[in-house]
């Protein structure tokens, strides 16, 4: 799969590709004077692209669920009367069918969609042979297969100017995010399809505006190409996800103070000592490797011996213990606690797999 370059979607949008691109503009589309008001703070910010949410896919009926349709003549009068780009979220071949007529000029397809492969490829059949970027947000589970399918499928219509859209991801955990992170997976999908441009919604992983700003540096920092940043002249008045939303001022402020950090070293000095530096970590996690061969070499002799001795393979006293005291010497070596942690529950899981195959004869 070969998506057109990141510089062909930024073109797309009229964008500088050597700057972030700001898609910015309500959670939902509440009436034509809302649109219009926001729009138009917007446009003297130079945002590259309008969005606005007109079907509302809710966890729960009974909240407010977008005006329909009628709101696609709201957005083509955004588009005819301020010359601005804009884009809405589509559900349904229907959808996508009522979008077009409009003229709307960037799709999204949503994290609930995502998780749908019948309902893409439903999408995907609508866009043969249209000309219109796409945007595909992750699953609402950290799936990385699932948005790739998503991907692919909508690519297999023929839409090449493509993006991922990384809004964080459901969790049973109560953190301090709406949607965790879970950077590795964003940064698993731009390994493998490096042309594949990406953007970041902070507003959905933070749920707060309050963590708008740092996951869209986080972003940056990790080489993203933009930000989607929900947008509402009165945000607190909001009728869906109020509390992540800001202001038209207050995303000028974000923008202003985001960061765009260089690619690589300018200094031949600083380049050398930067690989130096990586070949000893090189031989750091080489060392962390054989230590952890050691690690599972001594946990088969414990699983042997519970074998001799018929005894089961989860002790939760040991792991307790385990889970206990990693922490504590991860804090005594100046190393983050909560990291230790999740790296030890890995750990954990692979010991069980290993002494439950040598239990049961495998």
């Amino acid at each position: 799969m070969k998506f057109n370059s990141r510089e062909s979607f930024f073109a797309a949008l009229q964008a500088d590709p050597d700057r972030p691109l700001v898609i910015a503009g309500p959670c939902s589309a509440e009436s034509e004077a809302q649109v219009m008001q926001t729009a138009e703070a917007l446009k003297r910010q130079q945002v590259h692209l309008f969005r606005a949410g007109i079907w509302k896919p809710r966890t729960r009926p009974g909240s407010f669920e977008g005006v329909g349709s009628t709101g696609l003549a709201w957005l083509n009068r955004v588009k005819r009367e301020l010359g601005m780009k804009v884009a809405t979220e589509v559900a349904t071949a229907r959808h996508v069918e009522e979008a077009l007529k409009q003229e709307i000029d960037v799709l999204w397809i949503g994290a609930r969609t995502t998780v749908n492969p019948f309902a893409v490829q439903e999408i995907a059949d609508a866009l043969q042979g249209v000309n219109v970027p796409v945007m595909v947000k992750n699953p609402v589970n950290p799936d990385l297969a699932l948005w790739i399918g998503a991907l692919e499928r909508i690519y297999h219509a023929g839409v090449t100017d493509l993006a991922a859209i990384h809004r964080g991801f459901s969790s049973y955990q109560k953190t301090k995010y709406r949607n965790v992170p879970v950077w590795q997976i964003p940064i698993e999908l731009k390994a493998r399809y490096q042309d594949l441009a990406m953007v970041v919604d902070p507003s959905h992983i933070g749920g707060k505006r309050e963590l708008i700003y740092p996951v869209s540096q986080k972003a940056l920092d990790l080489g993203y190409d933009g930000v989607m940043i929900e947008t509402h002249p009165t945000p607190d008045l909001a009728l869906s996800d109020a509390e992540q939303q800001v202001t038209p001022d207050r995303l000028a402020e974000i923008v202003r103070q985001l960061q765009v950090r260089k690619t690589h070293y300018d200094d031949a000095e600083l380049a050398n000592r930067s690989e130096q530096l990586r070949l000893q970590i090189d031989a750091a996690d080489h060392d962390i490797i054989a230590a952890l061969a050691r690690r599972m070499a001594l946990v088969e002799q414990i699983g042997e011996y519970k074998k001799q001795n018929n005894v089961q393979v989860l002790q939760l006293e040991r792991w307790q213990e385990i889970f206990r005291t990693r922490a504590d010497w991860a804090s005594e070596a100046g190393v983050n606690p909560a990291f230790v942690e999740e790296l030890y529950k890995l750990i954990h899981v692979e010991s069980i797999r290993k002494q439950t195959q040598i239990l049961d004869g495998v």
